[in-house]
C-alpha cells in the first residue's frame, strides 16, 4: 500500500478555481440614462426585461419616443450599457443631451444635433467661448509682468 499511495500522489490532478473579482457595491442609488433606438414594442420589451432582471435595479423607465431608457438603483452604469447592447442594440450610448436652457451657447457648432429630442442639445463645451469675467479681471494684475497693471 505504501507504493500505491506514493504513486497516486503523482497521478492526482489538483485544480484551482480562478478567483473572482470582488463585486463592486454601490451604496447610493444612481440614475443611468441611455440612448437606445427602439422601433417597436418588441424592442422596448426586450430592453426593459434585460435591464429589469439585473441585480440592484429599482426602477426602469422606457421612453420610446425620445429613444431613452432611465434606470434607477444600485447599479454600475457600464454594466447597464453592456446589458442593453447584449439585446442587439449595438448603437446604445449614454444619454448625451442636456436641456437647451442649461447651455450657455446652444447654437455653437457641434452642440445642436438634429437627432436630439425637442428641447435638448448635446452636452459639449464650446472651444471658442469667451472667457469668464473673472479671468479678464485676473489678467489686470500679474506677478510675472510688473508693467501689466493697467489700472494705475
Amino acid at each position: 500500500m505504501g507504493a500505491l499511495d506514493y504513486l497516486s500522489h503523482f497521478c492526482t490532478i489538483t485544480t484551482t478555481k480562478p478567483r473572482r473579482k470582488p463585486m463592486q457595491v454601490f451604496h447610493t442609488t444612481l440614475t443611468v440614462e441611455i440612448k437606445v433606438k427602439m422601433d417597436c414594442d418588441g424592442c422596448e420589451r426586450r430592453v426593459r426585461n434585460a435591464v429589469t432582471n439585473m441585480k440592484g435595479v429599482k426602477s426602469v423607465e422606457v421612453n420610446r419616443k425620445q429613444s431613452r431608457v432611465t434606470v434607477s438603483g444600485y447599479v454600475d452604469p457600464n454594466k447597464v450599457l453592456k446589458r442593453i447592447k447584449s439585446t442587439g442594440k449595438k448603437r446604445a450610448e449614454f444619454w448625451p443631451y442636456v436641456p437647451q436652457h442649461l447651455v450657455h451657447f446652444p447654437f455653437v457648432p457641434g452642440v445642436y444635433d438634429k437627432r436630439a429630442p425637442a428641447g435638448y442639445v448635446r452636452n459639449v463645451i464650446p472651444a471658442n467661448a469667451p472667457p469668464p469675467a473673472e479671468d479678464q479681471f485676473m489678467s489686470y494684475f500679474s506677478d510675472d509682468n510688473v508693467n501689466a497693471c493697467s489700472i494705475m
